[in-house]
């Protein structure tokens, strides 16, 4: 399984003006925004590393998905949540040739933790051998920093502080509790060794 980002999250998305906020950084003193972008880089490093652990996008942006066949051939779970729609299923053959699959075949079947593709009738369609499969989908809980839930948005500014405050340090080997607590109930827990997950 390969999960490609194909459009990244647009600067004007990241609430640079909030974080400085957060963080009570002064003004006045004619620094022209020369620190926004270690702000930004720091933001950056916050959502993917809630992202990350939660296994939710943050932000609308698409994604591809690219597998060698199917876990489940009755569905199969995307990797990401919220995902508001499946662009494209697309099988392509050992020799590079691509099909795409009619809508009429598969559906999204829409869950906060667990989106799954699934097969109109009884199966997905048929993954070549030495084949592989691709999903065009869209993931995030919407297009701007409003649109993420408050406490994701929280556990966001907590982590990317932390970031800023540490960053001639290194990384740190644990998420803060805080940010740990902030982000629990979002974690999505696999069962079973994964299988429908």
């Amino acid at each position: 399984m390969m999960l490609i980002e194909q459009t990244a999250v647009p600067q004007t998305a990241l609430p640079v003006q909030i974080f400085r906020d957060h963080l009570r950084l002064g003004t006045g003193f004619a620094d022209g925004g020369l620190q926004d972008g270690l702000l930004e880089s720091q933001l950056r490093a916050a959502f993917a590393t809630i992202e990350g652990r939660t296994g939710k996008a943050l932000l609308s942006r698409d994604f591809r998905l690219v597998l060698p066949c199917w876990r489940d051939p009755a569905g199969q779970a995307l990797p990401l949540a919220p995902v508001s729609a499946v662009t494209s299923v697309t099988l392509v053959d050992a020799l590079g040739a691509m099909q795409v699959v009619a809508p009429s075949r598969w559906r999204l079947q829409a869950d906060p933790h667990r989106p799954r593709l699934q097969g109109v009738g009884m199966l997905l369609p048929t993954v070549p051998g030495d084949g592989r499969a691709e999903i065009l989908f869209t993931a995030g809980f919407g297009p701007d920093w409003t649109s993420i839930p408050a406490d994701l948005q929280q556990a966001v500014l907590l982590l990317a502080a932390q970031f800023y405050e540490t960053r001639h340090e290194g990384a740190p080997a644990a998420l803060p509790a805080s940010v740990q607590g902030l982000i629990e109930r979002w974690r999505n827990v696999r069962v079973l060794g994964g299988r429908g997950a």
